[in-house]
């Protein structure tokens, strides 16, 4: 993973596709009429995103499996937040299910992500050890 950014991840990627389609959907009349939910749905789409970002830029394997668990919370939070406006007749069921299943797709990339970290030799960049300069003393 050396070389990449958080931006070239396809956990990342898919993350932000779900917030723009969050955001997006947030607009309509009907959900605009809870801005309660819609904050909240908001605050969870970014929460992946930003998390995801954030234990990348850490640099070590334990924090980044750390933050892309937070990350999988939030877009469980939001899976259920979809169910609330469903019910509260703000989402038709349509809408709704394929916004689950876009939730229930991006955990499982991120789930597949925590495993692979976890039986990884990858420690992170901030853990690769280089020899100083060999500096003679006069």
């Amino acid at each position: 993973m050396s070389g990449t950014r958080f931006e070239d991840l396809q956990v990342w990627k898919r993350s932000r596709e779900l917030t723009a389609a969050i955001y997006r959907l947030t607009r309509s009349d009907a959900l605009v009429s809870d801005p309660a939910l819609c904050g909240q749905m908001r605050r969870a789409a970014v929460s992946v995103m930003s998390n995801i970002a954030e234990g990348y830029e850490r640099g070590g394997n334990r924090e980044l499996v750390n933050f892309l668990s937070i990350a999988k919370g939030s877009v469980g939070e939001l899976r259920s937040q979809v169910y609330v406006a469903e019910d509260s007749a703000l989402l038709d069921k349509q809408c709704a299910a394929r916004l689950r299943s876009d939730c229930l797709a991006l955990s499982r990339l991120l789930a597949g992500f925590i495993r692979y970290l976890q039986q990884s030799q990858y420690k992170g960049y901030k853990f690769r050890h280089t020899k100083p300069d060999r500096v003679d003393a006069p």
